[in-house]
Parts: structure tokens; sequence; C-alpha cells
């Protein structure tokens, strides 16, 4: 049914317990990777509250193994490039740090969607210089703006790829048709949609990027914490397993398809080790649907 957790997990390098994936056929990360949203203040705005633990946040994690980091310029707005270039300057060989842009932010919870090309321009180059990067590995549109011809977006990225700013272009939040669309205006190489055991709306999308061996990038991989809590669907079997919500839903993230790339965030280094001890929980492929039942989902 599923292998336990190594009782080392503080030390060992389980990140790399999750295999790999290779992004564009050249970014090769470890399938298990972080979100740097909540290093920043409630909202995703302003700084943490502890400016200290989230660097050590950050680089537990690379110590853990973990080489992909995503990030975006609207998490803080910046703060969260910010603290990543602090921690982990000058970055360690293979680390992968991918950011987004597309989005205004004008308070905390404040979101508005901003593709107009000399936005996305400006976004782009603000990150190359927070990040201290010449070239961003893999650069996201946070989401495709409808006030905005998508070719005028795409066309942004396509150059900003062809001035070696950008070296591989993925999309945020998007359709199998507007994936499709994209194709034909750049190469697009990963996906990065809602989708956790309790929300599964994007199973077309996964299908799709399965088939086209593009990485599918699931944010709020724990249901935005519905599936980690006391209260979590999976806290019955974790328990007879001895092992936490959390790392069953992550598990099973991993177990589901090949081309998943979990990004659980936190701005705790405890739940941070606990995350990435997910990746030595193995479940079988005869469970995945059980569990997705356990969870509320068939």
């Amino acid at each position: 049914m599923h292998d336990k957790i190594p009782a080392n997990q503080h030390t060992k390098n389980l990140a790399s317990n999750a295999c790999e994936f290779l992004i564009g056929g050249d970014l090769r990360v470890t399938r298990l990777g972080f979100g740097a949203m909540r290093i920043t203040g409630d909202g995703v705005w302003g700084e943490p509250k502890n400016r200290n633990t989230a660097i050590k946040v950050l680089r537990r994690a690379v110590e853990l193994g973990i080489n992909l980091i995503d990030t975006a310029d609207s998490y803080g707005p910046n703060v969260s490039e910010e603290l990543i270039a602090e921690a982990l300057y000058p970055y360690p060989a293979g680390l992968v740090v991918a950011t987004k842009g597309g989005f205004d932010r004008t308070g905390p919870n404040k979101w508005i969607e901003n593709g107009k090309p000399d936005h996305l321009r400006s976004a782009c180059e603000g990150s190359l210089r927070r990040l201290r990067l010449d070239r961003i590995d893999l650069y996201q549109l946070h989401r495709i703006d409808p006030k905005v011809p998508a070719e005028d977006q795409l066309g942004t990225l396509k150059d900003l790829q062809s001035e070696g700013k950008i070296k591989h272009i993925g999309l945020s939040e998007v359709s199998v048709k507007q994936i499709q669309h994209a194709q034909t205006i750049i190469q697009v190489v990963s996906v990065q949609n809602r989708y956790s055991m309790t929300d599964r709306s994007s199973e077309d999308v996964l299908h799709y990027c399965q088939q086209q061996k593009l990485a599918f990038i699931p944010w709020f991989p724990l249901g935005a914490g519905k599936l980690s809590g006391k209260e979590s669907p999976l806290a019955r079997l974790a328990s007879q397993w001895r092992v936490t919500p959390s790392q069953v839903a992550l598990a099973w993230l991993l177990a589901k398809s090949p081309v998943l790339l979990p990004i659980p965030g936190t701005s705790s280094i405890e739940h941070l080790e606990e995350n990435i001890a997910a990746a030595g929980l193995r479940i079988g492929q005869d469970k995945v649907q059980e569990l997705a039942r356990v969870a509320g989902r068939d």
C-alpha cells in the first residue's frame, strides 16, 4: 500500500525521493518543489512577520534537495523574489527559480490582471534585477488578461525569450483551448493550475499535459489547507499510516501523474520538513482512486 517515510527525515536529502522531471527537456528538477508565496506578509502583501525565518526556510528547502522554487513578482509584491536572492544567491548549480508576471497589486489579497506588453516587459526585467539573474529559466504568464489580445501577451514573452531574458515559457490558470492557442505562438513547457485531491476541475488540463509531456505545477496542492488540518478527510488514514494528512495529499499528487510537480508553500521550517518528507511516502496506483474517494472526489 505504502512505504514508511524515513525516520531521519530532518537530515536526509529527501526531495530526491520524489523522482525527477525535465521541464522543457533540459531543466532537471525534483518533482516536489517549493512555492514561495507564503514567505510574504498577510494577504501576500509586504514583509513576512519574521524575515530571518523566511530566509532560513528557503535555505532549508535547498538543503533538503529542493531545486525548483516557484515565485512571482506579485508576491509581496517583489518581497518573495528579493528574499530568494538574499537567501540563496549565488544560486547552487541546478537550482531553478521560476517566476511569474501579469498582475498588479493594490493591497492585501487584491490582484488585478495586467497583460499589457509594456507591463509584462517591465515585470520580467524587474524580476531579473531582484533575482540577480541574467536569464530566468522558467517565466510564467500569471494569467492571460482577457482585456489584452493573447497574441500580444504571448508575443511579448516570445520577444523576451529571443532576447535571452527568458529560457522557457509557462502558463498559469489556463484551459486546454488556451494552451493549444498559445502553442501556435510560443513553445509552452509548463502549466500551473489549481489542483489537489479535492479540486480536480483541471483534470482535462492535466490529461493534456500528460499527452504533451508538459509539466503541470499544481498550486494550492493541499486544497488551501483543507487537506492538512485535523478536520482533513485524510486524517484517519494518515493516523493509521503514522504520517500526516498533508503528506498523504502530496504523495497522492506524486503518484497521480508523472508530470505533476507539487509546490507546497510554508513559512515554517517544521511544515517544510513535513512536506518534503512526503517524497518518501509511496502510494500504489491501486490506491490513487481510493484516496480520491476518501477525500470526497471520485
